[in-house]
């Protein structure tokens, strides 16, 4: 090619290869075995010209070699470099890279749990040790010359998102700021954000997959691809599913069917099976043998529930899957018994092991939150090295553990949320099957989701067809940033900080298009206006006498409810144990025994977040033998007692023989009474004098006896939406200006009345509550300033510290939770009660918790737990008791020990600190006393 050239231009050339040799990416690059991609180059070159760098590339992309070129100029600059990443398997992993890389002297990590050479240049940690240290005003900083934020598109996590504004726009302005984010469609806006905050940056956005994706739908035995190419390179959906899916809706077999008054005869039942032979949902061992027998393992199937990715490894063992040959089995048992040596023989049985080990001998394995940490970490490294070929997980393994597949398999394209079954995002179907292609070593990515009845070829095309998702701000305001920043900035440029968040800035942004939709509205009302004119008087006054009317009526039908439901929950007050009720409407309608009255009228924080209880909630066996807690909608009219009965002290709500033979007591004793039938009440509405008056003035108005009334009525109407529609979009444009400076105040506001905050100063209490991390901050200094854990043990201590820290995975509305007895006991109570008072305190400041803001209640669920295994108790006693996974029960032990460690280090800070020092001495003790066995095991370190 060279040859080709003038002289001119291969002078050029050749001073062009000489300056790239001459930049720190030349060395770089040789590092690595393959090239790099223009993404990657144009991120690279940007960050060494001293822009910060925003990368939103796709999952598996390479994106984090940007974040490695960060690390690799800070050590060529004598600078220091933190890595950030969301959870802390991911510090884990990158921490093992970089140290394999630069070496373990120049690479650090800190983590909740480990601190490893945290004075090194390097330091891998999670986002939220990063920003402690800031608020902190660590020595560690001093010398810090960038910052990657790996994954941060976590910023839109609604419980941890805030973490990473705080971190962007704390940042000291000589840091340069390196954003590494998955594909999202909002990248500019987002880039734009943080070149109003960090100063120039670079935003490069790369659509480009290095490994191409192609999309199937399994179905019987065929798998089919959910794309044909069409003409000009455009994508269709294949024809073949759209009819199979047609089919399935048109000819699905009832056999409720009736044919002139006749069941569906045998012959067309049997022709019916026939013509749907070829479309069933092939079971899961299927699967993994059709993907193995066309080359496309290793495999991920993700299952939105951890309980069927267990269910998954045990059908396959018993369908006698096997996917390693001897030398493979014989490599895994030897990395097991590794990397689980430090477990004792007692906990290997209460944890599975042995199954776990079968499963992973014959190359198959679950993945999920609930397992054991050391086991997940296992799984993933024998994943990463081939060992294990099929992988059941929920969809927490998307979230940036680096462990692509070959293939992803999706069982279904629903998902519990928490609260229903909702369909999965594109965005999450982005990340889920992200994980499909291996740079390197695939050469091309397999995403196959199984057929299930109602299959929608349309929608999965418009799943795999929306790239993007776009990045919403989740950014609210805390007690422990409130404090925080007023100790280093003062309330004034604190308020100023806030309002250059992104969430302000994304909130000031829709103002734009709010104000260009009321202007509309205003042009829209004048023609309504005009429409509605009558010759026979003002309509405009005659439409506002029929809006009173209606809202007049509107307001005595409610009024008439509230009555109906406050007599129902005063009646539900009366009710004691033992009395026999008959439960008016509701799924559980019927004859029903109360167990116990239920809590009394007023707020508290269930499973699903803030819940308002207009009055009691009695829990009730039915005379089917369920046990529920029931609501006050059951009851629509006031119940009463219509018989009693002892309850046996020896009833156990959890025990089906228990519940049955009070069941059938139940209904011997009050089968045959039939309840009263409630009378329903004269109409409030025909003797109201209100009512009485706008009706005769509407018929006395000159409008009335307009031949056209109606039709003016109807843009009238018309008028009145608009006017209310457009009022309502003026009242968001004035909630959104300052909305984070104004939520910043009330909370100020609150810590000033509570002696946290004189004006700038920050008091002795604030300076604790500076130093409590957490959702429960100021529950948790309250309990320091009052003194509620003086005197604990460090198992009772522990059991308190969950209750803030805990909260359960769903309802379990059945049974109050087990909690340990003596002052562990009476100082849960107390800090439920001081809840109660935060929470009076937080509604009359306007501080609300459905925002994001605010103290949820304390869930005591885990605090029998914890007491049990900081005293000593076996892993096999605890768990039991505690009906809960080895690997949640891990999880939340950390997190205690964790707040633990913050107790420790705000106690003293307590007026009169001789009395905080017992508290802190004893957290120091529960931190150890929880941190054994299971809890104890780390990977790192």
């Amino acid at each position: 090619m060279t040859e080709d050239l003038s002289p001119a231009e291969r002078y050029a050339a050749a001073r062009k290869r000489a300056a790239e040799q001459a930049t720190a990416l030349a060395p770089f690059r040789e590092m690595y075995d393959f090239g790099l991609d223009p993404f990657q180059i144009e991120a690279c070159q940007a960050l060494e010209s001293g822009k910060g760098v925003l990368v939103a590339a796709p999952t598996g992309s390479g994106k984090t070699i940007v974040g490695e070129f960060a690390v690799h100029l800070a050590l060529q600059q004598g600078k220091k470099c933190f890595y950030t990443t969301p959870i802390k398997a991911l510090s884990n992993q990158k921490y093992a890279d970089l140290a394999k890389r630069y070496g373990a002297d120049k690479v650090g990590l800190l983590t909740g749990d480990n601190s490893v050479n945290a004075d090194a240049p390097v330091v891998v940690m999670t986002t939220e040790v990063l920003r402690n240290m800031l608020y902190a005003g660590s020595q560690t900083l001093l010398g810090l010359g960038y910052v990657v934020m790996d994954e941060v598109h976590y910023l839109s996590d609604r419980f941890r998102g805030a973490v990473w504004e705080e971190v962007i726009i704390h940042l000291p302005e000589s840091v340069t700021l390196v954003s590494l984010s998955a594909t999202v469609s909002n990248a500019e806006e987002f880039g734009d954000w943080l070149d109003t905050v960090r100063g120039d940056t670079e935003v490069i956005v790369s659509e480009h997959r290095p490994v191409p994706l192609f999309q199937h739908v399994l179905a019987g035995r065929r798998m089919y691809d959910l794309f044909e190419e069409g003409e000009g390179h455009k994508k269709a959906v294949n024809p073949d599913l759209t009819r199979m899916a047609r089919m399935e809706a048109s000819r699905s077999y009832n056999p409720r069917d009736r044919r002139k008054g006749k069941m569906v005869r045998e012959a067309d039942r049997e022709r019916e099976r026939r013509q749907r032979s070829r479309i069933w949902t092939p079971g899961r061992p299927e699967v993994i043998e059709r993907l193995d027998s066309e080359g496309l393992l290793p495999a991920i199937t993700f299952i939105f529930s951890r309980a069927a990715c267990e269910a998954a490894v045990q059908q396959c063992l018993y369908a006698g899957l096997r996917l390693n040959d001897d030398e493979a089995r014989a490599r895994v048992r030897e990395i097991v018994e590794e990397r689980t040596a430090a477990i004792p023989d007692e906990d290997l049985h209460v944890l599975g092991y042995f199954e776990w080990l079968e499963g992973l001998e014959r190359g198959i394995a679950a993945h999920h939150a609930g397992m054991l940490p050391t086991f997940k970490e296992v799984v993933e490294e024998l994943f990463v090295r081939g060992l294990v070929k099929a992988v059941f997980a929920t969809e927490t393994l998307a979230l940036g553990i680096n462990m692509p597949a070959r293939s992803v398999i999706l069982e279904k394209l629903v998902k519990w949320n928490g609260e229903q079954h909702a369909d999965i995002t594109p965005g999450e179907y982005t990340q889920l099957t992200g994980r499909a292609g291996r740079r390197g070593i695939d050469v091309e990515g397999h995403a196959v989701v199984l057929w299930q009845r109602g299959f929608s070829p349309e929608h999965l095309a418009g799943l795999a067809g929306t790239r993007t998702y776009p990045l919403r701000s989740s950014f609210k305001p805390s007690y422990n940033m409130a404090v925080n920043l007023v100790e280093q900035f003062g309330r004034h440029r604190s308020r100023e900080l806030l309002e250059t968040s992104f969430a302000q800035f994304q909130a000031d942004k829709s103002v734009v298009g709010i104000s260009r939709q009321v202007q509309r509205n205003e042009e829209g009302l004048e023609g309504y206006k005009s429409s509605m004119t009558c010759h026979l008087g003002d309509f405009e006054e005659y439409a506002r006498l029929r809006r009173e009317l209606k809202d007049r009526e509107t307001e005595l039908a409610k009024q008439g409810a509230s009555q109906r439901r406050a007599a129902a929950a005063a009646a539900l007050e009366k009710l004691k144990p033992g009395d026999v009720i008959h439960v008016p409407s509701g799924k559980f309608a019927g004859l029903a025994l109360v167990l116990d009255p239920g809590i009394p009228a007023g707020r508290s924080n269930g499973h699903r977040g803030f819940e308002q209880h207009d009055g009691p909630r009695p829990l009730v066996l039915t005379a089917e033998r369920q046990v529920k807690r029931l609501a006050s909608i059951d009851f629509p009219v006031p119940v009463e007692a219509l018989d009693r009965m002892r309850i046996p002290k020896s009833f156990n709500a959890r025990s089906p023989q228990s519940r049955r033979d009070l069941a059938s007591a139940l209904r011997t004793k009050a089968g045959h009474i039939v309840p009263d039938r409630h009378r329903k009440n004269r109409a409030a509405a025909a003797d109201d004098r209100e009512i009485t008056r706008l009706r005769t003035e509407l018929r006395a108005h000159p409008c009335h006896g307009c031949d056209e009334r109606e039709d003016h009525a109807r843009w009238a109407e018309r008028y009145y939406r608009l006017r209310r529609d457009t009022q309502q979009l003026e009242r968001r444009i004035e909630g959104r200006t300052n909305t984070i400076a104004r939520t910043f105040d009330r909370i100020v506001a609150l810590l000033t009345e509570m002696d946290y905050l004189r004006g700038d100063e920050v008091t002795q209490n604030g300076k604790r509550l500076a130093r409590l991390y957490g959702e429960l901050d100021l529950l948790a200094s309250e309990c320091l300033r009052e003194g509620v854990w003086e005197g604990l043990s460090p198992a009772e201590l522990a059991a308190c510290v969950s209750a803030l820290v805990f909260e359960a995975r769903a309802a379990d509305d059945a049974l109050a939770p087990k909690l340990p007895s003596g002052k562990a006991k009476a100082a849960l109570g107390e800090m439920v009660r001081i809840w109660g008072r935060l929470d009076a305190l937080e509604e009359e400041f306007k501080i609300s918790q459905t925002e994001g803001v605010g103290q949820r209640e304390p869930d005591l669920g885990f605090a029998w737990a914890a007491h049990q295994w900081a005293s000593g108790k076996g892993l096999d006693e605890v768990l039991r008791e505690a009906d809960m996974p080895a690997g949640d029960f891990v999880r939340w032990c950390k997190q205690v020990i964790d707040v633990l460690g913050q107790i420790s280090a705000a106690a003293p800070s307590v007026a009169g600190a001789g009395d905080g020092n017992t508290v802190a001495k004893n957290a120091r003790k529960a931190v150890d006393a929880l941190r054994r066995g299971v809890v104890a095991y780390s990977s790192v370190g």
